[in-house]
C-alpha cells in the first residue's frame, strides 16, 4: 500500500526548550535541567508527526539558510520531511523559547519575531497525489495559494475534495478567507472567533469542527452529528507540541482512509502517547 502524502503549509521555527524545576519568578536567574534545540512551529511539527507515522510529508514554509534554519532543516531531514522553501532572500528564521515545567509537563512559550516574511510571487507546489493538506495560517500568502490551487474557477470549494485541515490555535484574520475552502477545523481550547462559536463555524463551509482540550475530552461537530473523544488518561511529562502532533496524526488518519470520528480517536491516542515522552522527538519511535 502506498504511503499517504500530505502537504503542510505554515510556520517553522527553531525551538529552544529549557526543562526547569519550576517557572522562574520575576527578575530571577535559574539554571535549566536540560536544554534542547529542535524544529518547532505548528505546521512543521504536524509534518514531523505525519512522517513519523509513515506518511510522505512536504512542508511549505519560509526556512532560509540562517544558522537556526540549518538546525531545523536537519531535524526535518532526519524524519524524512521534504521542505518546499519559500523564504525570500535574507530571511532570518525565528527562534522561540519554551520553558517546560518538570513537575507538571506544562510549557510556557515566548514566540520569536520574524514570522512575517514578505513573499514575492507565490505559486503553490504541485498537488497531484497529495491526500491531505494542513494550514496553520502563519504565512497567509502561502495558505491562500494552497487553497486556491485546489479550488475551481470562481469558488473556494476544493475540486479534488482533498481534506484541507485548518489548525486554529488562535484566530488570524486570514482564517475568514479560508473557512470556505477548508474541510476540517481543529481549534484549541483558547481559540476565539470574533463573532462565532466553534460549532457555528460549520456554517462557513467546513465539514467538521473540533475543539481540543488537552487531556480532557475533545469535542467535535459535523452538520449531522456531535460527539466527543476522551483521550486515554496519561501522566504527562512534556506537552510541548502535543496539539501539533494531534493535527499531524489526524491528517495521517484521514489520508489513510479513516472516517472523521475514527481519525479523531486515532489522533487523540497519538497525542496522548506524545506527552508520555520527555524531549522534542523522543515520542517518534513510540508512534511509528
Amino acid at each position: 500500500m502506498t504511503a499517504p502524502s500530505g502537504l503542510f503549509v505554515g510556520l517553522a521555527t527553531l525551538d529552544v526548550v529549557q526543562l526547569v524545576a519550576r517557572p522562574p519568578a520575576r527578575n530571577e536567574k535559574m539554571t535549566a535541567e536540560r536544554t534542547w534545540l529542535a524544529a518547532g512551529g505548528p505546521a512543521a511539527v504536524a509534518a514531523i508527526a505525519f512522517a513519523a507515522l509513515g506518511g510522505r510529508a512536504q512542508l511549505w514554509t519560509a526556512l532560509g539558510d540562517s544558522p537556526a534554519a540549518r538546525v531545523v532543516a536537519a531535524d526535518l531531514a532526519d524524519v524524512g520531511v521534504e521542505v518546499r522553501d519559500a523564504a525570500p532572500p535574507g530571511f532570518e528564521l525565528a527562534a522561540s523559547v519554551v520553558l517546560l515545567d518538570a513537575a507538571s509537563g506544562e510549557r510556557t512559550v515566548v514566540s520569536g519575531s520574524g514570522h512575517t516574511p514578505v513573499f514575492g510571487t507565490v505559486v503553490a507546489p504541485g498537488l497531484a497525489g497529495v491526500d491531505v493538506v494542513l494550514l496553520d495560517g502563519h504565512h497567509p500568502a502561502l495558505a491562500r495559494a494552497a487553497v486556491f490551487a485546489l479550488a475551481p474557477a470562481g469558488g473556494l470549494l476544493p475540486v479534488q475534495r482533498v481534506p484541507v485541515v485548518l489548525d486554529a490555535g488562535s484566530h488570524k484574520p486570514v482564517f475568514d478567507e479560508l473557512f470556505g475552502g477548508v474541510t476540517d477545523v481543529i481549534c484549541s481550547a483558547d481559540y476565539v472567533h470574533p463573532s462565532l462559536t466553534p460549532r457555528e463555524l460549520l456554517g462557513l463551509g467546513p465539514e467538521l469542527v473540533a475543539v481540543s482540550h488537552g487531556g480532557a475530552p475533545l469535542e467535535w461537530w459535523t452538520p449531522g452529528a456531535a460527539d466527543s473523544v476522551s483521550p486515554e488518561p496519561v501522566q504527562a511529562v512534556d506537552t510541548v507540541g502535543a496539539g501539533d502532533v494531534l493535527h499531524g496524526a489526524y491528517c495521517h488518519a484521514l489520508a489513510s482512509g479513516l472516517d472523521r470520528p475514527d481519525a479523531l480517536r486515532r489522533a487523540a491516542a497519538v497525542a496522548s502517547e506524545r506527552v508520555r515522552h520527555l524531549g522534542p522527538f523522543a515520542w517518534r519511535a513510540a508512534i511509528a
